[in-house]
């Protein structure tokens, strides 16, 4: 059983540094720091769905970043708090929004905020899939008793059945009918291809398969990133064993359409979740 838990903290503590590293880079934070608006339709549909709930109630947003959320969430209440573990994101998300409360914090230690304290919780833009499968559980525990009673968890989660799952080396060279955007995407895939093979080649070598899940080196941040990747069943098998009630809402990221348990999700990149205390 030792054994067991110190291989879970060496990989909890390498998958942390990795992630970190890429999400405190000032290439990162730029590209941050200039994300307004919805990430997907999927991402539309579920924030619409919990804005009548909300309106007017306190939020807590987790995983904030640059703050791309806070003029959305801030739509639904003003008694919001954003919070981020990445001192960089941090310091601009404050910068683009003075006034608002923003705090750096963990969202596997919430200890700062009382149970109850919230009705909505949100880990927007695939946060939760930045850490471990234990650390995973940790976070939607710590989620579940900020609640209120009634309130909900909204969050989105990499699809393992789906096509970000298959992803193999790639420079990020995304088609476009813009020759002049193209030949762009080609000149920084070529500045950034000595670095892509590296992490790739390193990263790579921590890929881990567990049940129902994945943990994966992915090719956003020039494959400088791990990612933990989730069948929805076992999704939300993990809901239900942290307390949150049966049958959550699910929605598809790129079409925002609805899904239910028995839904083929192969198209899915990933999946939004609202989840009730």
């Amino acid at each position: 059983m030792g054994q067991t838990q110190d291989r879970s903290s060496e990989a909890s503590r390498r998958m942390d540094g990795i992630n970190r590293r890429a999400w405190s880079a000032p290439s990162t934070v730029q590209s941050f720091r200039d994300r307004e608006g919805w990430t997907d339709p999927g991402e539309r549909a579920a924030f619409e769905c919990v804005r009548a709930d909300a309106a007017d109630q306190p939020i807590l947003d987790l995983g904030v970043g640059a703050g791309r959320t806070v003029s959305l969430l801030r739509s639904i209440s003003r008694d919001y708090v954003g919070l981020d573990y990445t001192p960089e994101l941090v310091g601009v998300c404050r910068q683009k929004h003075p006034g608002v409360r923003i705090v750096q914090g963990d969202a596997r230690d919430l200890s700062q905020f009382a149970d109850g304290s919230f009705q909505l919780v949100v880990f927007s833009f695939n946060g939760i899939d930045a850490v471990n499968a234990d650390d995973r559980v940790t976070i939607l525990r710590e989620a579940h008793r900020v609640l209120r009673t009634g309130g909900a968890f909204l969050f989105s989660a990499h699809n393992r059945n789906g096509p970000g799952y298959r992803e193999k080396l790639s420079f990020g060279v995304h088609k476009t009918r813009n020759p002049v955007k193209l030949a762009g995407r080609v000149v920084v895939a070529m500045l950034h291809a000595a670095r892509t093979v590296r992490n790739y080649g390193r990263y790579s070598k921590l890929n881990d398969e567990g049940d129902g899940y994945s943990i994966r080196n992915a090719s956003a941040h020039d494959h400088g990133i791990l990612i933990h990747y989730v069948t929805l069943q076992n999704q939300l098998e993990q809901l239900s064993s942290s307390g949150f009630q049966p049958h959550p809402l699910v929605w598809a990221s790129a079409d925002g359409r609805q899904l239910s348990p028995d839904d083929d999700t192969s198209d899915a990149w990933w999946f939004h979740l609202v989840a009730r205390k």
